[in-house]
């Protein structure tokens, strides 16, 4: 597996890391824990350095899983997890103060058996703490040893400026995909202005690049995407337009659509570290199949051409979640 480095912060990562939200939470039922470690190891053994998280995943029990999966391999992994977002009861509340940063840097560090959190995130930003005293918070944690780099998670512009003239951000995390490209008109040229890494999460859709969904689909009520727009059955069904264009470039090369996909997002910029996830050992290795393949230019441009002729149905959060984004 080849490695890129996170914009100028110099955390060198694998071209493709592993979301590990998913086996624990969001997407059904927690899958075994011992099955889940192994399949770490399995991806720690195919080159994979780059592990995400986050606190409220569970919540904790992910942070967790990895701590105990991740242990043997201290010091060759880069582990990123996440702060900001409170469980009230079943209700998520956002939550940057100072106080419970603090109080939650020192949760992650004991869950995920580290001196040191890697890459540490603001989940979503906090509307009534303004964000350079976050930034101010993470400087000390980093003085202190206790982070080595910060990031930021679905920010709006203008808050990832005040943040990084505060304390260099090294990487920012959103959704991107060719289901989702609004980070290209103004992310994308900011992140580089600013020299900052760029980690898409759900690079695969939420799994309907792979093809393997349609409007038949049913999800479990734990499953996020069963609240979520894009998934209706009507929208489905209007989006399978994107996933015949990706079948024919895939058969063309005699690739998957999921690798196409994520071959799709690592060619657009060489400081893009996509993190798809995954409870299945085939897709897992499907996956990281997908760093060894080229996209030429002339095939990005048309791929990119027929791309921006398809309007995406539904949108990617409901409501109540849609409001925390891009502030």
């Amino acid at each position: 597996m080849q490695k890129r480095k996170l914009g100028k912060s110099g955390l060198e990562v694998s071209a493709m890391g592993l979301g590990c939200m998913g086996m624990s939470h969001g997407y059904g039922p927690a899958s075994d824990k011992k099955e889940m470690i192994s399949l770490i190891h399995v991806a720690i053994d195919r080159g994979v350095t780059f592990f995400d998280t986050a606190e409220v995943y569970g919540p904790y029990v992910n942070e967790e899983l990895l701590g105990e999966a991740l242990a043997p391999f201290k010091g060759k992994v880069v582990i990123a997890t996440k702060f900001g977002i409170q469980m009230a009861g079943n209700k998520q509340v956002l939550d940057s103060s100072p106080e419970q940063i603090r109080k939650s840097v020192e949760g992650s560090l004991k869950r995920l058996k580290v001196d040191t959190i890697d890459l540490y995130y603001q989940h979503r930003v906090d509307p009534n703490v303004q964000i350079e005293e976050v930034a101010r918070v993470l400087q000390e944690l980093i003085k202190e040893g206790k982070v080595k780099h910060w990031g930021l998670s679905e920010s709006g512009i203008e808050t990832i400026r005040r943040a990084h003239a505060v304390q260099p951000v090294a990487a920012v995390q959103s959704e991107y995909s060719m289901m989702w490209r609004s980070p290209e008109k103004e992310l994308l040229p900011t992140l580089e202005e600013l020299g900052i890494g760029f980690v898409p999460f759900s690079p695969l859709g939420k799994g309907f690049l792979t093809g393997k969904i349609d409007k038949k689909a049913t999800f479990d009520n734990s499953d996020f995407r069963s609240i979520v727009p894009r998934f209706k059955a009507d929208n489905m069904e209007a989006n399978q337009v994107l996933i015949e264009l990706i079948e024919k470039v895939a058969a063309r090369k005699d690739v998957t659509s999921a690798q196409i996909a994520l071959a799709w997002v690592l060619a657009q910029k060489p400081w893009i570290v996509p993190i798809p996830g995954t409870r299945k050992l085939e897709r897992l290795e499907e996956n990281l199949g997908a760093a060894e393949i080229k996209l030429t230019q002339i095939e990005l441009n048309d791929l990119n051409n027929a791309l921006s002729k398809i309007e995406i149905s539904g949108n990617r959060y409901p409501e109540e979640y849609a409001k925390r984004v891009g502030k």
